[in-house]
């Protein structure tokens, strides 16, 4: 790599949201050098800064936290943690009104500040703001491609390319925190473009394990012509093309497979005229993406019927990512730290999708334990030169077999249709599961054998690698959990089995394996 930007600090983050957002802020308060790479401006990229994200918010009241905790692990059917409960909504009591110099929180109406809810754009400004004060450094369109190891193997950095000058650059640094988000699947979800399971990728090259990766089906509703954020929607009526109105769970999986089978034989319309009468006047307020398109469209949301689609949330709304190996946000790979929707969720969800809310609460407390720990790791170790490190990525860099072009849209449409697709990713089974898992190994096969490129080139085609590689664990732990539990249903397999109660853990680039957690979070610790 010629003419290479080098730099060397503490603690790099990878990722722009608001996980690493609050790992940076964690990070730099020590005073550890820590260094922010993302593949947009952090501040306007991912899907927090188009949304209005509320927290989990729970007053200090000992018997009220038990009270909910208690809900949300019989909610999550085995797989929730309440140790880590306890701890997401404790942090984020305590550490979301240090926010208050950089956004305007309003009033309770109780003479008090309302923290819980945010708009997600000032949100995210307000977080870059906190994290430049406390001294971190950022480096917006800089994504990463690849982590470097030494020779033990331990995540030393990161190696990637600096989109508006057009070069490369290596990160030498301490400890490394993956804040990547999750992955949509390139669905069309508002935000989430940029979210293809990168950091999954490079930190499976690495030797990283996967948690959760089969609860990955989530949508949400949105006008045909445009993702939007989903306030008013949980109030519509939805009618097809005959007008007869399609009777249906208001939520859950029921819910989307009635849409999801009426949509696949022909237009849904969903009618708005059940919604609160207060809703309409303040909805630009709360969520301000969401007027704007049916403004542009002239349909007026509230008294028209229009035409919907379900768009595919992937591991954003569902729970997979990096397996937390401790109570400090490790991973299994020395050096390597996961925060947010990079890694997995059920340790505060189980194995329903944690919403807006939890994942919200996730995010600040994985970021702020990952950030904290991956400085006072670094510092322990603190290097003061520079290292020979090797890359440990070889997809789309060192092909196997002689080099060729690599269809990457062609790619890309095949695994939106297999993981999105309503009538794949709905009524799962193992005929299904199979029959996609050979089309996504073949394309996986293609990548690895003949694409490589360099430069912006190499960025585009790492990431039709990472949302390959994602689809396939996600498909593989699908066919493996042979059950329906939370957001993972199988029409083959309906009922829960109560044998079946344990983690499921999953890795392997070109040879996928999958097995169940052997310990308990709890245990582990202990």
């Amino acid at each position: 790599m010629n003419d290479i930007q080098a730099h060397r600090c503490d603690v790099l983050i990878i990722g722009g949201g608001m996980a690493a957002a609050w790992a940076a802020i964690a990070a730099a308060k020590t005073g550890a050098i820590t260094i922010m790479v993302d593949k947009g401006y952090v501040g306007t990229s991912g899907v927090t800064a188009t949304g209005g994200p509320n927290h989990w918010w729970v007053p200090p009241d000992p018997g009220k936290r038990r009270e909910v905790i208690e809900r949300k692990l019989a909610a999550g059917l085995g797989l929730g943690d309440p140790e880590w409960m306890e701890r997401v909504i404790d942090t984020t009591w305590r550490t979301l009104p240090e926010l208050a110099p950089y956004y305007p929180f309003g009033s309770d109406g109780k003479g008090g500040r309302y923290y819980s809810g945010v708009r997600g754009a000032e949100y995210m400004r307000a977080l870059r703001a906190y994290a430049l004060a406390a001294g971190a450094r950022i480096l917006d369109h800089h994504p990463a491609t690849q982590l470097l190891v030494n020779g033990d193997g331990a995540v030393r950095g990161a190696r990637g390319h600096a989109r508006l000058i057009r070069r490369d650059w290596e990160i030498q640094a301490g400890a490394v925190i993956m804040a990547t988000g999750g992955c949509a699947f390139r669905s069309g979800l508002l935000g989430s473009h940029g979210n293809t399971g990168d950091g999954y990728l490079m930190a499976v090259e690495a030797g990283a394990e996967l948690s959760g990766m089969e609860f990955s089906i989530q949508y949400s509703v949105s006008p045909a012509w445009a993702s939007t954020r989903t306030l008013p929607y949980g109030a519509a009526r939805y009618y097809d093309v005959d007008g007869e109105e399609i009777v249906q769970p208001p939520r859950g999986h029921a819910h989307f497979q009635a849409l999801g089978a009426a949509l696949l034989t022909g237009p849904v319309y969903a009618d708005l005229i059940d919604a609160p009468s207060a809703l309409p006047p303040v909805l630009h307020d709360i969520q301000p993406f969401t007027p704007p398109p049916f403004v542009r469209k002239g349909v007026d949301l509230f008294k028209e019927r229009w035409p919907i689609k379900l768009f595919g949330e992937g591991t954003i709304r569902g729970n997979g990512g990096l397996r937390i190996r401790d109570g400090n946000c490790r991973t299994n790979v020395p050096g390597l730290f996961a925060a947010g929707d990079a890694a997995t969720r059920e340790l505060a969800t189980g194995a329903i999708s944690g919403g807006g809310a939890v994942n919200s609460a996730w995010a600040l407390t994985s970021g702020q334990i990952a950030g904290a720990a991956a400085a006072k790791e670094a510092l322990a170790g603190r290097r003061r030169t520079m290292e020979q490190l090797r890359s440990a990525a070889s997809a789309a860099i060192h092909p196997v077999a002689a080099e060729r072009p690599v269809d990457r849209k062609a790619i890309e449409a095949d695994i939106d249709h297999h993981m999105n697709g309503y009538q794949h990713a709905l009524w799962r089974s193992e005929r299904q599961l199979t029959d996609s898992l050979k089309v996504l190994e073949a394309h996986w096969r293609a990548i690895r054998d003949h694409g490589r490129a360099e430069g912006l080139s190499l960025v585009s085609l790492r990431e039709t690698a990472a949302m390959t590689a994602t689809a396939r664990w996600c498909t593989a732990a699908a066919l493996s959990r042979r059950e329906s539990r939370g957001i993972h249903v199988r029409i083959d397999a309906p009922e829960l089995d109560a044998g079946s109660g344990a983690r499921l853990l999953t890795g392997g680039l070109d040879m996928i394996w999958t097995r169940p957690e052997q310990q308990r979070y709890a245990e582990a610790a202990a």
